[in-house]
């Protein structure tokens, strides 16, 4: 009997082995079990009403933040502008929205130009106090409104970018501050997933 109890656990941990989960071929994080089902409904600079199924075939780098950023979103539309001269003919695969945190004073005239000073193909994305909500809520994004020093304020938010595949899975999120060379492999990646 205990030589039969023996095997069965000789059998679980080899079985369990083999189960193990080969690495990733991306190096953003895959949080696609998360946010698979995510959506929005807000508006682009000119009033058309968005979701993410309207750039369905395209690949999406979805980037919430706001126009007054002093560093985070400029600084990460800069690296996103980079992704597209290195993916050169692939760029016209690829949608960057910039979903803005700040609608009241992100105007749709503001983010018809902040978004493509960076990049022409670049998308500015606003709605409503609600729709905002609604949307940064979809993607688990944070923010939090602070009065600055001139008597304004500045928002502190969340920083990544989702990559979305073209069909809408997988949906990769990432950091702050990574390579432009990591986004552009694995916006290769996704774009050859069919």
């Amino acid at each position: 009997m205990w030589r039969r109890n023996l095997f069965l656990v000789v059998c679980l941990f080899l079985f369990s082995a083999c189960e193990q989960k080969l690495p990733s071929p991306f190096k953003a994080s895959d949080v696609t079990s998360k946010y698979a089902q995510s959506d929005f409904r807000l508006y682009e600079a000119d009033g058309k009403a968005v979701s993410l199924a309207d750039y369905r075939g395209k690949l999406v780098a979805l980037f919430f933040g706001y126009t007054h950023c002093p560093q985070v979103c400029p600084t990460t539309l800069a690296d996103l502008a980079q992704v597209m001269r290195l993916l050169d003919k692939d760029a016209d695969k690829v949608q960057v929205l910039f979903v803005t945190l700040d609608p009241e004073r992100d105007t749709r005239e503001m983010l018809a130009q902040y978004p493509p000073a960076f990049h022409p193909s670049f998308k500015g994305l606003s709605g409503d106090t609600m729709a905002t909500a609604a949307a940064a809520q979809a993607f688990d994004v944070k923010w939090e409104v602070h009065q600055n020093k001139s008597g304004g304020y500045d928002l502190d938010h969340s920083a990544g970018t989702y990559l979305i595949a073209p069909g809408g899975r997988p949906v990769l999120l990432a950091p702050y501050g990574q390579r432009a060379e990591w986004l552009v492999q694995d916006i290769r990646l996704l774009l050859a997933i069919k």
